[in-house]
């Protein structure tokens, strides 16, 4: 960014450029952020959560192009407050395929996407024109839709919600803890949400329905 190098392939290797450069620039030795090699650890790490947890599978591709695109989307909203719309974009390329392959696989299963892309987007694209845009932003609406063709309808609205509580009590303490706006970037935190989703969204979800059942069970016996 200081000198207008133009980055070779071997200065784009994740980890290993920064640390050979010792975090500095190759031409010009200005410092390079801390904040590269720590993205890049993160999505190394979740990459090999996913592999993991789904082993290798089109689901894992799918999600670790979806997480790579949170990472990247949620430090540029956080910083602007805008997410670009290529995200977005890229994110519903991955639910369409997700849609193909689930229609292939199963025929029975694929409504599941179609409810998930406007179960939380249209709700929100309300609240969008009813505050003109004050009360959610439209890369946010955006994001929901196409993250919820990718997810579906269980997950994305899962998502959805834990984005809201992590960003409601994350923000309220940043507020009152270094004196930051009531503006709030949205992004960063569906991203958080959309991520516990993908990880354990199925295990929060089969919980929850358990519970209500025992609740119901109880009721019942009274």
């Amino acid at each position: 960014m200081t000198c207008g190098y133009q980055l070779e392939w071997y200065d784009l290797i994740p980890l290993f450029s920064w640390l050979t450069l010792r975090g500095r620039c190759r031409k010009c030795k200005t410092k390079l952020s801390v904040q590269y090699p720590l993205i890049e650890a993160l999505n190394g790490t979740m990459w090999l959560v996913t592999y993991l947890l789904f082993d290798m599978s089109v689901t894992t591709l799918l999600y670790c192009g979806l997480i790579s695109s949170l990472i990247a989307l949620s430090v540029i909203d956080f910083r602007t407050y805008e997410i670009p719309v290529g995200f977005n974009i890229f994110i519903l390329v991955l639910g369409t395929i997700r849609l193909i392959y689930e229609f292939i696989l199963d025929h029975n299963s694929w409504p599941e996407y179609i409810i998930g892309l406007v179960s939380v987007s249209i709700p929100l694209l309300l609240i969008y024109y009813a505050t003109k845009g004050r009360g959610i932003g439209g890369g946010d609406v955006k994001l929901m839709g196409a993250a919820g063709l990718l997810l579906g309808w269980k997950l994305v609205i899962l998502a959805f919600f834990l984005g809201c509580i992590l960003g409601s009590v994350i923000h309220i303490a940043r507020m009152k803890i270094s004196g930051e706006s009531h503006m709030l970037a949205m992004g960063p935190y569906l991203s958080a949400g959309i991520v516990i989703s993908i990880f354990a969204g199925e295990q929060m979800i089969s919980a929850y329905l358990n519970y209500l059942s025992s609740l119901t069970v109880t009721f019942i016996g009274f």
